[in-house]
């Protein structure tokens, strides 16, 4: 890992070594997302299952039935599991697209503001100095500097925010955000557990944040004096260490009170990407024990459960010790906004655009949390289960007749493919992991945004009086007939109706 000056991490997530995998580890993932190893098991049994019906049959109990029934319930099973990896598809789709939003948000925001504030942003009505002119300008420039990395913290805020990974002590946004005060937001998304007796008042009404009872304030894995809080992704229980601040001087979530700043000394930090390595958990029949034995993927004492398997589910069934840090920093966003404002350096349009950017951005994470806490309903998913089994148990009787000992593989092969239909669905209805099913937010936030941002950011606002007029601009007017090699500053020597002529004959 290196650093760029100004203290960033440097990396590429779609490199092997960003994670120290090597090409067999990368083929072992791809082979542990597809829908045979999430089935596997399912197969095995319904291939004793035919073999056992097939020996039944074979050694004289005539147990085959007509195969009537193959055809209707068949048909409307494929639809109804048509429609149920159709509907998981959707929320697939619209989470990149809610990705592409917050993508167009931050290159319009960066846009608006790198070229449509003006270099002086603190307008006097005294005479300026020299000296003050330029302090003035370099207020500015770091305005925006600052203002444009909050978009960046924005985009990694909301990954690691749909992963479930609390706090900010990562390598791709710690740096980006330590300097900000915290907001006392309550958790946006508690999804099954709405509100505790704990976050209610005597009355039945919420606590007010200022109260001692109110479960904005983090209560679970609270930090020691010199400790950091442990993501809920995070492979081990344990705690990090820092030295560089108490608990006196930090929040519950050991992010800096008001008018305390960190000490410069070296920080732990969390890989900016952490997924969680596959346990035994993760395999049937024990992956059951996550829901029946765990709360949230969480042990009981509040550890959190090894395994990917778990580390979604903690990130679906949200805790409510969650704080809602992309909200945060759309605040500080809206913030700078407001200064414009206030100041009078910019004009209406361009602050409405930056308004209904920040409005888009805070709608894509709304609807991302949306996608988060919204599975498909219990009822329906346990029923459309219970019907492929029913039919698949079924199907070696209605076969025999005709196919004899081959019922045995297609048997297999029908449960293979209506199985893997539902396994396939469940996969990539919450797409917000490390799995290869998963959108890649990574690729998103550090690919896309970061770069794009760097790059807006690399040069001062571009003036059409220079780039209009390069002599490298030397093929205005060339037509079909014509390839002949004008500069501007010839053009403009020529006149207004030379110009016009050459525009007509184009």
């Amino acid at each position: 890992m290196s650093f760029n000056y100004q203290g960033a991490p440097i990396y590429n997530p779609g490199s092997p070594d960003a994670l120290g995998l090597s090409t067999w580890s990368l083929f072992g993932n791809a082979l542990l997302a597809t829908a045979l190893f999430r089935c596997w098991h399912i197969l095995i049994f319904f291939g004793a299952w035919s073999t056992a019906v097939c020996v039944i049959i074979y050694n004289g109990h005539h147990l085959a039935l007509q195969p009537t029934l193959i055809t209707v319930f068949g048909t409307i099973l494929g639809f109804v599991i048509s429609y149920r990896t159709t509907s998981s598809f959707e929320r697939y789709n619209e989470g990149r697209r809610l990705w592409s939003q917050i993508v167009l948000g931050s290159r319009t925001f960066a846009r608006t503001v790198w070229l449509h504030v003006p270099d002086n942003a603190y307008p006097s009505a005294q005479a300026l100095t020299d000296q003050q002119k330029e302090e003035y300008k370099a207020k500015t420039l770091i305005e925006k500097k600052s203002v444009v990395n909050l978009l960046e913290a924005f985009a990694v805020a909301v990954k690691h925010y749909l992963r479930g990974e609390d706090g900010i002590y990562y390598e791709d946004l710690y740096h980006l955000v330590k300097f900000l005060p915290k907001y006392p937001f309550p958790p946006t998304i508690p999804s099954s557990v709405d509100l505790d007796r704990t976050s209610l008042t005597s009355d039945g009404v919420p606590a007010s944040p200022h109260s001692g009872h109110f479960h904005g304030s983090l209560t679970r894995r609270t930090p020691a004096p010199g400790e950091l809080p442990l993501p809920t992704s995070a492979p081990t229980p344990s705690l990090r260490v820092a030295t560089f601040a108490t608990e006196k001087t930090l929040h519950t979530d050991g992010r800096p009170q008001r008018g305390v700043k960190f000490s410069t000394a070296p920080v732990d930090l969390y890989p900016a990407m952490n997924p969680p390595k596959y346990s035994l958990l993760d395999f049937f029949p024990f992956s059951l024990l996550v829901r029946t034995l765990t709360k949230d993927g969480l042990h009981k004492n509040g550890n959190a459960v090894k395994g990917r398997r778990a580390a979604k589910r903690r990130a679906t069934m949200r805790s409510q010790h969650l704080y809602n840090i992309p909200l945060e920093i759309s605040l500080y966003l809206g913030s700078y906004v407001s200064a414009l404002q206030s100041r009078k350096v910019v004009d209406a349009p361009t602050t409405t655009v930056l308004l209904a950017t920040i409005t888009q951005l805070v709608d894509a994470l709304t609807g991302l949390e949306r996608i988060l806490t919204t599975p498909i309903p219990f009822s329906y998913s346990i029923h459309l289960w219970l019907v492929t089994v029913v039919y698949c148990l079924a199907l070696p009787f209605q076969v025999w007749l005709t196919l004899k000992w081959v019922t045995i593989p297609a048997t297999v092969l029908a449960s293979f493919i209506f199985f893997g239909f539902l396994v396939a669905g469940e996969e990539i209805e919450n797409p917000f992991g490390y799995d290869k099913n998963d959108l890649n937010m990574d690729h998103f936030v550090h690919n896309i945004i970061r770069k794009e941002l760097r790059a807006i950011m690399a040069m001062p606002a571009p003036d059409p009086s220079v780039w209009a007029f390069s002599e490298e601009n030397d093929l205005l007017f060339a037509s079909l007939a014509t390839e002949e090699r004008v500069s501007p500053s010839e053009w403009v020597q020529r006149g207004v109706p030379k110009i016009r002529n050459a525009l007509r004959v184009q």
